[in-house]
């Protein structure tokens, strides 16, 4: 399959990858092209600001949570159709899991998927200096995959001339590596205020404006058909047939083993979706889809009830915590959510969703609000990340809902507030094996706690919690 494609990167956060993977992707989409974006890294933020802001369908590129055919396979599908798929990096080029590997990297990504890459540097209070960090950066891997310059933070008079010296200065030493343009200092591309969870409608309006502004000085400012050939350039992507996999760890029954007889029988499932509940991994909900649940979104802000003829309830991560007084004044949805899930139905809850099953949940301020209550513990801020990166998750429960002994599935966790009952049901483990801590309310047909959870890399336990909430519909049936 042909996709063209780019990844932009840089020498660490703060560099500028966002608003110029937004302002560029404005850029192209002003040229009437059909374009599609990834998000290297398990972060939710960057993709959700291209679906809401760009309107562009977005996903993330991960190597912990997926081997490199998996990788493969996913993308060309995300990208099947897009005239150019723009991938933004994470943190520095080389900078993978821990401290001193590039596994997981956006160089890592861009290796595994052979993206084009092109480099954009903070040009700021510096000059001759640059020309030996991008060489460096360049040399730092022979496959670094570089193959253009973006300039932030420079002026319409200084760029030619720090185009030329650059181009100069890396021919010397064997690299034809074009400057492709330039990103001046504007408002346009100064997007702090990008979590959609702290934005009002009329904000997410502001939003729109800004990136499409960004987009048309990119427009005249950088050298977008250039930017496309380099995109031509990429190699055509011939993923292994379905089922192949080389993950590093594959486990026993990692396809899942627990079945009823209706497989796949559609099954509708209530999903929170609001600014309170907004962390969903695009790959979890299409294979929830393919298990045969039909997602009812509903907001836990706004809405008394649950959607009428749900049979299981999915309450994925957010901001609950900024909304705890609304979130707490409709006790009518609480109430039907408690006694819901303490009647068996199925419920899938990671992180915000798990703080919202609470029966407390402190603000920043110091304020307490009842929550659901499904949960006998209270929720705090703590001040600082707790547990923060990537765990992989496993129990010794032989009688689970969703998770056997002998799997895994992988996950992260991203929290600054934390329980006095995070539960006890399963085991997260960091890659290194150095750390682990127990978590998890994993009891009847109950899922809950702190770490987000990557459905693929264990498909066993979508289909299961598909499975229990066919099976829980059929035992209300017979009770009717």
């Amino acid at each position: 399959m042909k996709i063209p494609r780019i990844l932009i990167a840089a020498l660490a956060s703060g560099s500028g990858k966002t608003a110029v993977s937004c302002a560029l992707m404005a850029a192209l989409q002003r040229r009437g092209l059909r374009v599609r974006a990834c998000k290297c890294g398990p972060d939710y933020i960057d993709p959700m600001f291209h679906r809401e802001v760009l309107g562009v369908d977005s996903m993330n590129l991960d190597l912990f949570y997926c081997g490199t055919e998996e990788l493969r396979r996913e993308f060309a599908r995300h990208a099947s159709g897009a005239d150019i798929t723009v991938t933004e990096g994470v943190m520095g080029y080389y900078d993978g899991r821990s401290l001193d590997t590039d596994a997981g990297s956006s160089y890592d990504v861009a290796k595994a998927l052979d993206i084009p890459v092109i480099f954009v540097i903070n040009c700021r209070g510096a000059a001759l200096s640059l020309a030996a960090l991008i060489r460096g950066i360049v040399e730092f891997r022979d496959d670094s995959n570089i193959c253009g310059i973006l300039l932030n933070r420079v002026s319409k008079t200084l760029y030619p001339r720090l185009k030329e010296m650059l181009e100069r200065e890396l021919r010397q030493y064997g690299h034809e590596i074009p400057v492709m343009g330039y990103v001046p200092e504007d408002d346009a591309f100064c997007l702090e205020s990008r979590h959609l969870g702290l934005v009002t409608p009329q904000e997410l309006k502001d939003l729109k404006q800004q990136t499409e502004r960004a987009g048309e000085i990119l427009s005249e400012s950088v050298d977008l058909d250039g930017l496309l050939k380099i995109a031509e350039t990429a190699p055509r992507i011939v993923p292994a047939e379905n089922g192949a996999s080389d993950k590093e760890d594959a486990v026993a029954g990692g396809n899942g083993t627990y079945y009823a007889g209706n497989a796949n029988m559609p099954v509708r499932i209530g999903i929170a979706r609001d600014e309170a509940f907004c962390f969903y991994y695009k790959a979890n909900l299409e294979l929830l889809e393919e298990t045969g649940c039909e997602l009812a979104p509903f907001s836990p802000l706004r809405d008394k009830r649950l959607p009428q003829g749900i049979s299981g309830l999915i309450l994925g991560g957010g901001y609950p915590e900024l909304y705890g007084d609304r979130l707490s004044s409709n006790r009518m949805l609480l109430t039907e959510i408690r006694e819901s899930v303490n009647a068996g139905m199925p419920c899938f809850a990671e992180c915000g969703g798990f703080m919202y099953l609470h029966k407390e949940m402190e603000d920043e301020k110091g304020n307490t609000y009842p929550m659901a209550g499904v949960i006998n513990g209270k929720t705090y801020p703590t001040g600082r990340l707790v547990r923060f990166g990537y765990v992989s998750i496993t129990t010794d429960e032989e009688n689970s809902a969703y998770l056997l002994p002998q799997e895994k599935i992988r996950g992260h966790e991203f929290h600054y507030w934390d329980s006095t009952d995070s539960g006890d049901d399963c085991m997260a483990v960091k890659p290194d094996g150095k750390r682990k801590w127990r978590c998890i309310h994993m009891n009847g047909n109950l899922f809950a706690g702190y770490p987000h959870l990557y459905l693929p890399s264990m498909p066993g336990f979508a289909r299961r919690f598909a499975d229990r909430c066919r099976k829980w519909d059929q035992r209300r049936d017979v009770g009717k």
